[in-house]
């Protein structure tokens, strides 16, 4: 976690290559890719999508839960924005 209040909560997210998170949700969100890769990400229904991040690559989803896993073999470094309403 690197902020919260009550407007937003900024996390750092770092996956290493061949690692996953844990399932998780967030509420609306905005997140910046410092370092990009490959990652596969499972949605909560069973949903599998693979995703090639570049680094800087930007992107906004509303309220989700899912698993993200590194399959590439760079790190993922991001900046998580989450909205708080």
């Amino acid at each position: 976690m690197l902020l919260e209040n009550e407007h937003v909560r900024m996390l750092e997210m770092i996956v290493p290559p061949g690692e996953s998170d844990i399932k998780h949700s967030h509420p609306d969100e905005t997140v910046y890719f410092i370092t990009g890769g490959t990652a596969r990400v499972t949605m909560e229904n069973g949903e599998v999508a693979e995703m090639e991040l570049p680094d800087g690559a930007t992107m906004w989803h509303e309220a989700w839960t899912h698993q993200v896993t590194n399959v590439g073999d760079t790190e993922i470094r991001a900046i998580i924005v989450e909205s708080k309403k």
